[in-house]
C-alpha cells in the first residue's frame, strides 16, 4: 500500500509557500505520493476534507501547513501520522521518516 502525504495549506501563508520549494521532492524521495490541498481550492479541499476533519474536527490544533500521512486517501483512508508546521528541509525529511518508519 502506497502512503500519501497530504499537504493542507493556504495560498496566503508564507510558511506554506516556503515549504513548497522542497516538500513534494522530499515526499517523493521517501516513496510517498504527494497531494497539495489549498484551502482556497474548494473542489480539492472538499475531496480531502474528511481526512483533515478526522484529525482536527474543529481545525483548532492545525499547523500551517499541516501534512497528514495516510493510506488510501481516495477511499477508506487510514491516518498514519502527521507533521505540523514549517521545518527546514532536513528536519522535515527526518520527521516524515519518523512517521513512516
Amino acid at each position: 500500500m502506497t502512503l500519501s502525504l497530504i499537504k493542507f495549506s493556504s495560498e496566503d501563508c508564507g510558511l506554506c509557500h516556503k515549504m513548497s520549494f522542497y516538500d513534494q521532492k522530499v515526499a517523493e524521495e521517501l516513496g510517498l505520493q504527494f497531494v497539495d490541498v489549498k484551502m482556497q481550492d474548494t473542489a480539492t479541499y472538499r475531496k480531502y476534507r474528511k481526512i483533515l476533519l478526522t484529525q482536527y474536527p474543529d481545525k483548532a490544533e492545525m499547523g500551517w501547513p499541516t501534512y497528514i500521512i495516510c493510506e488510501d486517501p481516495e477511499g477508506d483512508f487510514k491516518i498514519v501520522g502527521e507533521v505540523k508546521g514549517a521545518h527546514p528541509k532536513g528536519e522535515f525529511r527526518t520527521k516524515l521518516q519518523d512517521v513512516i518508519g
